[in-house]
């Protein structure tokens, strides 16, 4: 009898995309499950690979566009992408203003900015588009998005009238908000923020002090920038009437978030649940007799919303089994297995320089993936 697959694996980072993991997969069950139907649905989390994704499962388009990068002088080449509907765009903050762009010694959340975010925004917006999905996570900023904000036309003034540096790190600078240039395109659409973290903009479990420090920020620093942040949503609330500060998520990518929730429409939603949705993974899954997953690494992490989760959340629902695949499977995976999880794999054959572990990457997830298909001719009497 025929057997349907559905291959829905994140990407493995720095060795393969969802695309082409999806790709290993579906080659090592063939060799198997020669008439195998088999669905390609590659997946993200909202963060890194979320573009890609998401052009991939709907055979949409990649757009080139230069941006500032993190360092506002300093232009980078990022793109974002136009979905196969045609009307929405898909974008990462992290691919103008995220941290791997700069150097550990370079990260300064002091001067770091957002604006890049904005162009990408706008570069969409330029494309007519009719919604806009944001994966912010990834980023080395702690400027409350209103470097992003600034770029679509919002104007952050001093004492004197004149505009802000970029930066965290001037916030205190800032006596008054103008939103009477921005662009007036961003009321009309429809923009979802992808994040499933949870974090208030200031305080304890804010932006600053929880992410500051891998951005970059000193002790002291950190205290700047929660005063910085503080000072911010309260101008915020006086002069363009939002209540944002405490508001869970708006401490996301150093409270782009807030900058979001403040300056458009934007509703925040779990990462994942954007995917599945836009993916009709949960369609794929109904008709399905088994489910293959996979990520770059796997342990008891997994369950706060990474793609894996996700997939196991939608087919223990229908009661699918699920075989995960992953480069390292690490602590507590055993979690996993409650959550929907069949059989988790590390694809590794063999010790090896991490260097030789990416490259050998798809053939090691083809070869895994033949393994578990070979188990389930077995078992499965065929």
């Amino acid at each position: 009898m025929k057997k349907t697959f559905v291959v829905a694996p994140d990407s493995f980072k720095e060795s393969m995309s969802a695309k082409e993991a999806c790709e290993a997969m579906a080659r090592g069950i063939k060799k198997v499950f020669t008439d195998a139907e088999i669905k390609l649905v590659p997946m993200a989390d909202g963060g890194e690979g979320t573009v890609d994704s998401l052009v991939d499962a709907t055979q949409g388009r990649r757009i080139e566009v230069e941006v500032s990068g993190p360092i506002f002088q300093e232009k980078v080449t990022a793109y974002y992408g136009i979905l196969g509907d045609c009307k929405t765009a898909v974008i990462e903050m992290a691919k103008a203003n995220g941290i791997e762009l700069l150097a550990k010694e370079r990260r300064n959340p002091l001067i770091t900015s957002t604006y890049g975010t904005g162009e990408l925004i706008k570069a969409a917006l330029d494309e007519g588009v009719e919604k806009i999905i944001i994966g912010i996570g990834g980023s080395v900023t702690n400027d409350g998005g209103a470097g992003m904000a600034e770029a679509l036309g919002v104007k952050f003034l001093d004492q004197n009238g004149q505009p802000i540096p970029q930066g965290g790190g001037s916030l205190n600078l800032l006596a008054s908000i103008d939103t009477s240039e921005l662009d007036p395109r961003i009321k009309d659409i429809e923009i979802e923020i992808a994040s499933d973290v949870t974090n208030p903009l200031t305080g304890e479990h804010g932006a600053s002090n929880v992410f500051g420090p891998q951005k970059g920020a000193t002790p002291e620093m950190v205290e700047q920038l929660d005063a910085n942040l503080k000072h911010y949503a309260q101008i915020i609330q006086r002069d363009v009437q939002k209540t944002i500060e405490h508001l869970p998520g708006s401490g996301a990518a150093g409270g782009l978030g807030a900058g979001l929730l403040a300056f458009t429409n934007a509703i925040l939603k779990p990462g994942i649940d954007i995917v599945i949705e836009i993916n009709e993974l949960e369609a794929h899954i109904a008709g399905a007799d088994f489910v293959f997953t996979g990520e770059g690494g796997m342990d008891f992490q997994t369950k706060f919303g990474k793609a894996p989760y996700g997939v196991a959340k939608v087919a223990k629902h229908y009661q699918k089994p699920v075989f995960a695949c992953a480069g390292y499977v690490g602590k507590d995976v055993e979690v996993l297995y409650d959550e929907g999880m069949t059989a988790i794999f590390g694809i590794m054959a063999k010790a090896e320089p991490i260097e030789e572990a990416l490259k050998n990457g798809e053939s090691n997830l083809e070869r895994t993936c033949e393994n578990i298909a070979r188990i389930l001719y077995l078992a499965n009497g065929i």
